[in-house]
């Protein structure tokens, strides 16, 4: 099978098993459901995932999903900083809507006693290259500081939006997520834009 057509399935079951947990609850989704919704086979779910469990660490995959699909709409001209504001607010929108709270704090709890891998924090994902590429961009324009490093300017943005995700989780999502970070995410980052 090759990488692209491999990706392209397990995306399917993520996918599918996001919405499904949307919908119909983590508990009442069944790995049926999900290998139904996807449109694949039992091989397939089971050669990716050892059951629904494992599903709980693959968010970060929808995130980096979501990255790429707004990537492909920004105008080039827009200023980097304004970019970054934008992408937070366009993802935070997407985990209001479609992922469940409590799915989003169980990930943020296995992230924290995982011993191994811990997608949130994985460089080689998506979302980390493409926050690069912007803030490189950004440096190169004249829009963000050269004060500090494309990497820590990168971790900062990073920091911020777990902070505010972990937030809104230990608050039980009694405020929009989007509607508080498009007021705090400009605060917590003016620092690094260029007047």
């Amino acid at each position: 099978m090759s990488r692209r057509k491999e990706r392209n399935t397990k995306g399917k079951i993520i996918s599918a098993a996001w919405r499904l947990f949307y919908e119909q609850g983590y508990e009442e989704t069944t790995v049926e459901d999900i290998i139904e919704e996807s449109g694949t086979s039992r091989g397939s779910f089971y050669h990716y995932f050892t059951g629904k469990d494992a599903l709980l660490s693959t968010l970060s995959y929808l995130f980096d999903e979501k990255y790429e699909q707004l990537m492909e709409d920004l105008p080039p001209d827009m200023d980097r900083f304004e970019m970054l504001m934008y992408i937070n607010g366009e993802l935070f929108g997407m985990i209001e809507r479609t992922v469940p709270l409590e799915l989003l704090a169980r990930m943020y709890a296995t992230q924290l006693i995982t011993k191994g891998e811990k997608h949130l924090l994985d460089r080689k994902r998506t979302y980390y290259r493409l926050l690069r590429q912007i803030c490189a961009e950004g440096q190169e324009r004249g829009e963000l500081t050269t004060e500090v490093s494309v990497n820590e300017l990168v971790k900062v943005y990073a920091l911020c939006e777990r902070a505010l995700m972990y937030d809104w989780c230990i608050c039980n999502g009694e405020y929009s997520l989007k509607a508080y970070s498009a007021s705090m995410m400009p605060v917590l980052m003016s620092k690094y834009k260029n007047k």
